[in-house]
């Protein structure tokens, strides 16, 4: 029996270039400023990458491989809980497009092949829209955003 799938779509402008925004993505030392996460690979087709949290444990929190690299424009990676690494049916696809957009960036991410109902899925509705507001500001202002923020009570 197959699952279930959704996708998770999210769509930004940023006043940016594709290049920045690609290179704040792939290289650890930017992405950890915006996201509090290392992303690291060799960005090769068929490599393995690790989302490690920035902080003293440096735990490895997110594993994928790299599908397709076409920089500045496009990545397409897996992405798995790192305690789930082993099962391939754990397994989701993150697509990364940004293109020209007069003098900013129209940047698409896609995340899909999601089990429906899974803690995954519920995960990234919450988090890609953080992240990927946070790497506007930052791109934007030189700053993100705090990503531990919490809604103010009514």
């Amino acid at each position: 029996m197959t699952k279930e799938t959704t996708s998770f779509v999210y769509v930004t402008y940023i006043a940016s270039t594709p290049t920045k925004v690609f290179e704040a993505i792939t290289k650890p030392d930017v992405a950890r400023r915006y996201w509090g996460h290392d992303n690291v690979s060799d960005w090769k087709p068929g490599s393995r990458w690790d989302h490690i949290r920035d902080d003293d444990e440096q735990a490895v929190e997110i594993v994928g491989e790299v599908i397709e690299v076409s920089p500045p424009n496009r990545l397409v990676i897996t992405w798995a809980n790192a305690s789930q690494a082993s099962d391939p049916a754990s397994y989701s696809r993150v697509i990364f497009e940004g293109e020209e957009y007069d003098n900013m960036v129209r940047l698409t991410v896609v995340h899909d092949e999601l089990e429906v109902g899974s803690g995954m899925a519920a995960g990234i509705s919450k988090g890609w829209p953080l992240v990927l507001s946070s790497l506007k500001s930052f791109l934007e202002t030189g700053s993100g955003i705090d990503l531990s923020a919490k809604p103010k009570a009514a």
